[in-house]
This record gives C-alpha cells, sequence and structure tokens, in this order.
C-alpha cells in the first residue's frame, strides 16, 4: 500500500466523475483517464480493517481470481490518503455489462441464465465464496464471459466449497428480489440449475441440485 499526500489525490482525481457517495464522501470515482478509484473508510475504531484495509482485500482478491482464470478489474495501485482518511484502490474497470441491466431485455434471457449457472458453479468449484454476489456484481464483458466486480467481500480457498456453503451463498443471492424472480420466475429456474449441474463434477451433481431445488422452492 502506498501512502500519498494531498496534492497527489487531488491532482489524480481531477475531472472524475462521482459515481457513488454517501452522507461520509465519495465512494467510487471515474477518473479522466477511465480508470476507477474506488475509496475505504474504516466505519469502527476497532476492526478487521485495521490490520488488514478492505482496499487491500479487494486488491488481494483480483489476484486470487486472476490465478482462477475468472475475469475481473485489473490492479494498477493501492493507497493510503491519510488527509481523507481513507484507502484507495486505483484500477481499470472490468469492461461489459452487468446481468442486472441486461435482465431488462428478455432477448436470448434463458442463454444468460444457463450462461449464469455454469459461472456460479465454476467460482464454486474453485473455491470462491462471495458473500455480496448479485447480479450487480456480475459483469457480462463483450468476449461473452462473465467476470465479478465490487470483490472486497470475497473469499478464496484451495478446495472446491462444500455444499452448505453453496448453498449458503445461493441463499445471498435469493436476498433480493428482482434477481429471483428473473432467474427463478415461470420456471425459469430449471434452465439455471441445469446450467449449474453441468458446472459440477459427476459425483455432486444429483445431490447439490436436490437441495438447491429444496431451497428455491
Amino acid at each position: 500500500m502506498q501512502a500519498i499526500d494531498h496534492s497527489t489525490y487531488e491532482a489524480l482525481r481531477k475531472g472524475a466523475h462521482v459515481l457513488e457517495a454517501d452522507g461520509s464522501g465519495d465512494k467510487v470515482l471515474r477518473l479522466a483517464d477511465g480508470r476507477m478509484l474506488k475509496l475505504f473508510r474504516r466505519k469502527r475504531l476497532l476492526s478487521s480493517a485495521l490490520l488488514y484495509p478492505y482496499a487491500q482485500r479487494f486488491a488481494n482478491n483480483t489476484r486470487a481470481l486472476e490465478m482462477r482464470n475468472i475475469s475481473c478489474p485489473k490492479i494498477i495501485a493501492v493507497y493510503r490518503i491519510s488527509s481523507i482518511q481513507r484507502d484507495g484502490v486505483y484500477y481499470n474497470p472490468l469492461e461489459g455489462t452487468t446481468v442486472r441491466e441486461l435482465q431488462t431485455s428478455t432477448e436470448e434471457a434463458n442463454t444468460l441464465r444457463f450462461q449464469l449457472g455454469g459461472f456460479i458453479a465454476r467460482l464454486h468449484e474453485k473455491g470462491v465464496y462471495f458473500r455480496s454476489l448479485h447480479f450487480g456484481n456480475v459483469v457480462l464483458t463483450p468476449e461473452n464471459t462473465l467476470g465479478l466486480i465490487d470483490i472486497a467481500d470475497l473469499r478464496c480457498q484451495k478446495s472446491a466449497l462444500s455444499d452448505r456453503k453453496r448453498l449458503r451463498n445461493f441463499a445471498h443471492l435469493l436476498r433480493y428480489k428482482e434477481d429471483w424472480q428473473w432467474l427463478l420466475g415461470q420456471d425459469a429456474g430449471e434452465t439455471f440449475l441445469e446450467g449449474y449441474r453441468q458446472g459440477l463434477p459427476d459425483h455432486r451433481q444429483a445431490t447439490l441440485i436436490g437441495r438447491l431445488r429444496q431451497l428455491i422452492g
């Protein structure tokens, strides 16, 4: 993590467009060069972020995903910006359109549902547990592959996820009503489940798909 002074920060953000902010200040900036700066603040005095800042987690997670051949943003630098009490990640964004944005179009929707099922199976088989998994964080790239963004809340392990972790991850996904309706409504769920099933090794398919059917009702 590189410490930068306030003048360097101001020069970096000159001409930036604020994409996301809250009452505490800016959170995500699209910079004049088209790259992104995501700012993190430590919300509590004593927290795990003191020893392992969220900005560094974001950067480390991109490296973990790259090792697994999963598309994600490309890190340029990680900054500590003491003048605004923030840490920042400077990166090239993952180009494409989020799955949530694509939900407004019915064209080739089942193809995307099937692809999404296979993608999530791939994440789980590669040991990726993404608590913030929702369709605003999954991007369809111009190369027609799926990737992840906003990945600070992600953990990677060496082995495939257990069935328990997979079901818990699906429960996170299904918290979002708009995602649930698009993914599973009007018999669309079978297309998604078939994509997920085909991404699994044979010995996992029957038991896990049965449990998923019970979860989604």
